[in-house]
């Protein structure tokens, strides 16, 4: 696509896979491969990079969506998922998807038309039957009748009436899982049934072009024809045809992720040209580094240092009040948080030493930033290590930009290697700092710099422009924090403080905010 990137996509199909399953642990990731996973034990969707469906760029996304919708509802409904690699499992899949449509399209019914929209596309991505041989033929026509209502290709007729028999009974058994909130299990020792008026075998293999989408080229008329063919056969509603071809209902989420991302691209070029990479995060997983309890402890911390913290009465809240509610008052008290002014940037040390506490580290960084999100104050976060010997500075997010789980990939990508060249790391962000001007600009760091005269001037000149510096030391026990503080006290860091655990990194940055 010319404009949407997988980094874009990234966020917003985490944004609504997350509220569509109802499941904040939802990750959602990328693949080259043509395929579409859904893993329940661990909540994670993985589905083909956008490039890999047909149509104008618009359309690519209106797919996309669709599938992780369903996706999602799999996660939410689904007891378990069976491999699509032999028949039994393929036919269970095809029923299931059914099943989780229509309870999906009870909570989520603004998706109609873009279910239908799929349809139209499901129903080009098929095989025709001819070029699918054996009884594999059977399983295709059953999935295709099942789920559109028509095959493509011929059959014999006495084929063709075991997909009748078959369609009948699985809508049948499909009306009865939903009348009585039957899940997945129940589905499960139905299909032995299905298989046996199929006359097929329940291990027969399904070959990888059955499984996969066709990917031809289909023409705008092609799609609209489908459409106008699926509505009359599909009970959604009425007035279909030109409204879900054009897909109105979305089509403004789409302009404005396409908006983002040209400024997302826009940050990225600036970025490189002083200096500072944007790390690439296609691939990447942040969900180890998020510790939800450390999260909420914080939360719990902030609201005891009642930093920009008002309760107000309200009829909905945070706590009940008892007496307000027998005095006939307004019974809950609401946190009311307003925006800290203070603008913060934060440097991360990643050289080598950092290592062996890498994990922790990054998990206190997340919490800190998810905190800084909550009080809603304005933030930037940067990175440093050794990449192909190099000393490179990463952008993880910018003080115009949200914290989300595009930030959190990007400081998980992050790798710990090299020394400590502060001198050469402040160099590169100069521009950055005196464009930006921080109001506090924050080191984390564990180790002595390379060149401290160097660093020392840099901290003159970065106090002289009203940045006041601040920098965290972490050590591995007393002496080294002791050591640490020691060093940075001696370059010239108006406000220094060091810890030997890595959580206590996040306690020590909310108190010199609330110091402020």
């Amino acid at each position: 696509m010319a404009y949407l990137k997988n980094e874009a996509l990234i966020d917003i199909a985490t944004f609504l896979a997350k509220r569509w399953s109802e499941n904040i642990n939802t990750s959602v990731e990328f693949s080259d491969k043509n395929i579409v996973i859904t893993k329940i034990n661990t909540n994670k969707i993985i589905l083909p990079t956008i490039t890999k469906y047909a149509g104008n760029d618009f359309q690519k996304y209106r797919q996309f969506r669709t599938m992780l919708w369903y996706c999602a509802m799999r996660l939410r409904f689904c007891e378990k998922i069976l491999s699509d690699d032999h028949a039994f499992g393929f036919i269970l899949n095809t029923i299931e998807t059914r099943r989780i449509e229509i309870l999906g399209r009870r909570i989520w019914n603004g998706m109609d038309d873009e279910l239908v929209f799929n349809y139209a596309y499901i129903w080009n991505y098929r095989p025709i039957l001819n070029n699918v041989y054996n009884k594999v033929r059977i399983v295709e026509a059953f999935h295709q009748y099942f789920i559109i209502g028509d095959v493509k290709g011929e059959m014999s007729s006495s084929h063709f009436q075991k997909i009748i028999d078959a369609t009948k009974y699985s809508n049948k058994i499909l009306e009865e899982a939903i009348n009585n909130n039957y899940g997945t299990k129940w589905l499960e020792k139905k299909i032995p049934d299905i298989i046996k008026i199929l006359d097929i075998d329940s291990l027969l293999t399904i070959p990888i072009q059955v499984k996969n989408r066709n990917n031809n080229l289909i023409t705008d008329n092609h799609i609209l024809q489908t459409i106008i063919k699926i509505s009359n056969k599909k009970q959604y509603s009425e007035n279909y045809n030109e409204k879900i071809f054009k897909g109105r209902r979305i089509s403004e989420e789409y302009k404005n992720i396409i908006e983002e991302n040209i400024k997302n691209e826009n940050k990225k070029i600036y970025a490189n040209e002083i200096g500072i990479k944007i790390p690439s995060v296609d691939d990447e997983d942040e969900t180890s580094i998020r510790d939800v309890d450390l999260i909420n402890r914080l939360k719990i911390k902030f609201k005891k240092l009642k930093i920009n913290l008002k309760e107000e009465f309200a009829n909905v809240g945070d706590e009940f009040d008892f007496d307000s509610y027998l005095d006939k008052h307004k019974p809950f008290f609401l946190d009311n948080i307003t925006s800290i002014k203070t603008k913060i940037m934060i440097l991360l040390d990643h050289s080598s030493s950092i290592a062996k506490n890498r994990l922790e580290y990054k998990k206190a960084t997340l919490a800190l930033c998810e905190v800084l999100s909550y009080l809603r104050i304005r933030f930037s976060i940067y990175a440093f290590n050794t990449t192909n010997k190099e000393i490179t500075c990463w952008l993880i997010k910018s003080d115009d930009s949200k914290w989300d789980d595009v930030s959190a990939r990007r400081l998980s990508k992050i790798e710990a290697n090299g020394g400590t060249p502060l001198a050469e790391v402040y160099t590169k962000m100069k521009s950055m700092l005196y464009l930006k001007k921080p109001d506090i600009f924050l080191t984390l760091t564990d180790g002595e710099p390379t060149d401290p005269d160097a660093v020392r001037n840099a901290i003159r000149s970065f106090k002289l422009s009203n940045i006041r510096m601040a920098a965290i030391g972490l050590g591995y026990n007393t002496l080294h924090v002791i050591t640490i503080a020691n060093n940075l006290k001696m370059l010239g860091y108006e406000k220094i403080l060091a810890v030997s655990k890595v959580n206590d990194i996040t306690d020590k940055i909310l108190n010199i905010l609330d110091k402020k």
